[in-house]
């Protein structure tokens, strides 16, 4: 055995017990989390925050923080699940604020943060630009698990996990932009940087479409879960490395990708049970990359450090809170003028300060060239921010939304649609029930037939008496009945099609009619 192999085994070995150890705290964290009803009032992402800052305070440094990791290994999967349960009609109704928010929003964040630095400390202009890119990427995992869980409205959650899906990209593309300028290698024009920037996402967008619809058309000639599964893992990091090596964003490639596979790749070529497992394997990689790397985050802070910098993390939060206020109220204010899509006071507030700053931000401050004497400066003001946003404002993103009577009744809706999902189930478990009657089939015992008929029916009296029972107190869920409806028979029509694309007897996917003639229905209203 040589010398070199020896010490590459003891390196593998050591990295192999510090991811260990990382993992058990995060799991840890998550798990007590659940138990006790105090710490279910906070996300568990900002405990994991808070653990990894504990540490931090005593000086035990689980592992190194590298960009690169972030980047390459951590930021795909994040980026992947969040656009592949993004519902394609729930952003397309909200997409020109999503767009605004993504595309103009995150110019707002860069001006507002990087002037404000240069103006009011002697942070020259060109390293606060950089610190402004930085901070320009939401991240509304926190947030958005809150939302989740309190029953928040659809539409707040598309609005914050939209913009912060496609602003992750148009950030990271500033970045690239902007970091060539105190290096000397480039000076700012506005036309090299829109032809920059048009490229970097032309690009990302290109192999996203490629990919996202080459694995949606191939799914369609196999039943294979395991492989299909593999191949959404593959896609999210291969659309990320082919395309950061074609010079475009990856990030965008990625986003592009999980929103073709969730929306159409898996409706055309995967069957009910593989969108199950696929969709319940990327729950629990997000889970797992969240944990780790919202510790990670806490366990890099240096408090010396960062009491040092206290000026330019002051001043940079100001700026950062006064920005996203006009961001969001301008260009709500803009897409209320012009779409149907009304984004009204109290839903305008919670997006302004449940528009927290995360991982992108981190890995982007620790991606500042070595060779620039202020990179210290831009990473601790850069921690100290996101380190402000998910405590802070993480913390009381509840309290808004108490008090601004956001949540109403949306947690007894969630639990109407869940028993209206359960009844919908039962009664197709009946139906097949009733199509395989024990005296056409010896081979089923009539005793076993009956007790397991009784059992589903008995379980469907129960869930059809706490429907009625929530429809009495709460008159305006016959609404979700009906809407519920309409959907059920949309999924119907359209997974008949994706089954007879898959028998061979179709050779397209053809769209809903009775979309249309829903919506010919209400236009005619």
């Amino acid at each position: 055995m040589s010398l070199s192999f020896f010490f590459a085994e003891i390196s593998i070995e050591e990295n192999l017990e510090q991811f260990l150890i990382v993992l058990s705290v995060s799991l840890t964290v998550a798990t007590i989390s659940r138990f006790f009803s105090w710490f279910r009032q906070i996300p568990y992402t900002l405990l994991l925050v808070i653990v990894g800052l504990g540490l931090a305070f005593v000086n035990i440094r689980l592992i190194d923080l590298s960009p690169e990791l972030i980047l390459e290994i951590f930021l795909p999967p994040l980026l992947f699940e969040a656009a592949w349960n993004i519902k394609w009609d729930e952003l397309k109704k909200n997409f020109l604020p999503v767009i605004l928010l993504a595309t103009i929003g995150v110019v707002i964040c860069v001006i507002g943060v990087s002037f404000s630095l240069s103006y009011f400390t002697t942070m020259p202009i060109a390293i606060a630009l950089l610190v402004g890119a930085s901070l320009s990427a939401s991240d509304p995992v926190a947030v958005v698990a809150l939302f989740r869980e309190l029953g928040a409205s659809k539409k707040l959650t598309t609005l914050l996990e939209g913009e912060s899906l496609l602003n992750d990209g148009v950030a990271v593309v500033a970045f690239v932009l902007l970091v060539s300028i105190p290096l000397g290698k480039h000076t700012f024009s506005l036309t090299n940087s829109i032809t920059q920037f048009s490229t970097f996402v032309g690009i990302g967008v290109a192999i996203g479409l490629l990919i996202g619809f080459g694995i949606s058309y191939l799914t369609q000639r196999f039943d294979l879960p395991l492989v299909e599964q593999s191949l959404t893992l593959v896609s999210a990091y291969g659309v990320y490395l082919v395309t950061e090596k074609l010079g475009g964003s990856g990030v965008i490639g990625v986003v592009v990708v999980g929103l073709i596979l969730g929306n159409f790749g898996s409706r055309i070529g995967m069957n009910p049970r593989t969108r199950l497992i696929v969709s319940e394997f990327w729950e629990f990689l997000a889970f797992l990359v969240n944990s780790i790397i919202f510790l990670l985050i806490g366990d890099q802070i240096n408090f010396t450090d960062l009491i040092t910098h206290l000026d330019l993390i002051f001043v940079a939060i100001i700026a950062l809170i006064v920005t996203r206020l006009i961001a969001v109220f301008a260009l709500s204010y803009i897409s209320n003028l012009i779409t149907i899509v009304d984004i009204n006071l109290r839903e305008q507030t919670v997006l302004w300060w449940g528009g927290l700053r995360g991982s992108v931000s981190i890995a982007l401050a620790l991606s500042v060239p070595s060779i620039l004497s202020e990179r210290q400066e831009v990473i601790e003001t850069v921690f100290g921010v996101v380190l402000f946003t998910l405590l802070v404002q993480g913390l009381t993103t509840k309290l808004f939304l108490e008090k601004l009577n956001l949540i109403g009744n949306q947690a007894i809706k969630q639990e109407y649609s869940e028993l209206l999902a359960r009844r919908f189930a039962l009664n197709k478990v009946l139906d097949y029930l009733t199509a395989i009657p024990p005296d056409k089939n010896p081979d089923i015992d009539p005793e076993f037939y009956s007790y397991e008929q009784k059992l589903i029916e008995g379980q469907r009296t129960t869930i059809e008496e706490k429907i009625v029972d929530l429809q009495q107190k709460n008159p305006e869920l016959k609404d979700i009945s009906m809407k519920k409806l309409r959907e059920n028979l949309l999924n119907i029509e359209a997974d008949t099609y994706a089954e007879l694309i898959l028998k061979g007897e179709l050779n397209k996917d053809l769209s809903p009619i009775l979309q249309e003639i829903i919506a010919q229905e209400k236009s005619d209203l």
